[in-house]
C-alpha cells in the first residue's frame, strides 16, 4: 500500500482532494475500498426500523398466532400428556398380561418391582430432559444414565435362559415386542419434539423415555433372565433406539424455535 492509499484510507467518509480523486480513479485497490465503503454507508443503521409496507405481514401473521393461543402452553403439560399416554399403555398391556398369565419374570419379586420402579423413574427423568426449557444434562449426563440403566437391567434378571424357546427366537420375539410397545409413544413424543428448535441431546432422550415402555414391558413379561438374552434384545434395542430418535427428529419439519 502506497502513502496514497494511506491518506484515501484516512479520508474515509470525506470528500478527496482532486489530487486523491485522481490517484483512486487508477488504483484498483483503493476503488474497491471506495466502493465497499460506500456500500456500507447504504445499509440501513442497526436497530433502524423498517417500511410499514415491510412489516405489515409479518405483524399480520403475528397477531393470528396471538389470536389463536394468547398465552403459551406450559412445557409441564405436554409432559403429563406424555406421561399419561406411557402410563396409559403400560397399565393396559400390564392387565392384559396378568390376564392372560403372561407375567413371567422369574427374578425375585423384589428385584422385578424395584427395577420396575428405577425403569419408571428412568423414563420419567428422560422426558424431563427431552421437554425441559432449561437443559441441565449434556452428552455425558444422558449416556452415563442410559448405560447405567441397561446395566442394571442385564444384571438384574433371573440369569436363568428360557428352557422352551432358543436364543435367536427368543430375541427376535423380544425386539419385535418391544418395539411394537414403543412404537406410539416414540411417535407422540418425536411430534412434541417438532414445537421445539432441534437439539440432539433432547432427542436422545426422547427416544430413550419412549423405549421405556417397551422395556418395562418386556422387563414384566419376559421369561428369558440370562444376562445375554436381556443385553441382546431388552437393553440394546433401547439403547439403538435412543440413538436413532436424532437421525429421525432431523428430518421432520420444526413447528416451533423455542430453545
Amino acid at each position: 500500500m502506497s502513502a496514497e492509499c494511506t491518506r484515501v484510507l484516512d479520508a474515509l467518509g470525506q470528500p478527496l482532494s482532486p489530487e486523491l480523486a485522481a490517484h483512486a480513479d487508477g488504483c484498483a485497490e483503493c476503488r474497491a475500498l471506495l466502493e465497499g465503503f460506500d456500500a456500507l454507508e447504504s445499509l440501513p443503521a442497526p436497530g433502524a426500523a423498517r417500511p410499514p409496507s415491510d412489516l405489515e405481514p409479518v405483524r399480520a401473521v403475528a397477531l393470528d398466532a396471538l389470536a389463536a393461543q394468547p398465552k403459551a402452553t406450559p412445557w409441564t403439560s405436554e409432559a403429563w400428556t406424555l406421561g399419561g399416554l406411557y402410563t396409559g399403555i403400560m397399565a393396559l398391556v400390564t392387565l392384559v398380561f396378568a390376564a392372560t398369565d403372561r407375567l413371567c419374570n422369574t427374578a425375585p419379586l423384589g428385584v422385578v418391582v424395584g427395577l420396575a420402579v428405577l425403569l419408571l423413574l428412568s423414563m420419567g427423568g428422560a422426558l424431563w430432559v427431552a421437554l425441559a426449557p432449561a437443559r441441565r444434562l449434556g452428552w455425558l449426563g444422558v449416556g452415563t444414565g442410559a448405560v447405567g440403566v441397561a446395566l442394571l437391567v442385564v444384571l438384574g434378571g433371573s440369569g436363568l435362559a428360557n428352557p422352551h424357546r432358543g436364543f435367536v427366537e427368543g430375541c427376535v420375539s423380544c425386539v419385535r415386542t418391544g418395539a411394537l410397545f414403543s412404537l406410539l409413544p416414540l411417535v407422540a413424543t418425536l411430534g412434541m419434539l417438532r414445537r421445539m428448535a432441534f437439539h440432539a441431546v433432547r432427542a436422545v432422550a426422547a427416544g430413550l423415555a419412549a423405549g421405556a415402555v417397551g422395556l418395562i414391558l418386556l422387563h414384566v413379561h419376559c421369561p428369558d433372565g440370562s444376562p445375554g438374552h436381556l443385553a441382546v434384545s431388552h437393553a440394546g434395542p433401547w439403547l439403538v433406539l435412543g440413538a436413532l430418535a436424532p437421525w429421525v427428529r432431523a428430518r421432520l419439519r420444526t413447528t416451533g424455535h423455542a430453545p
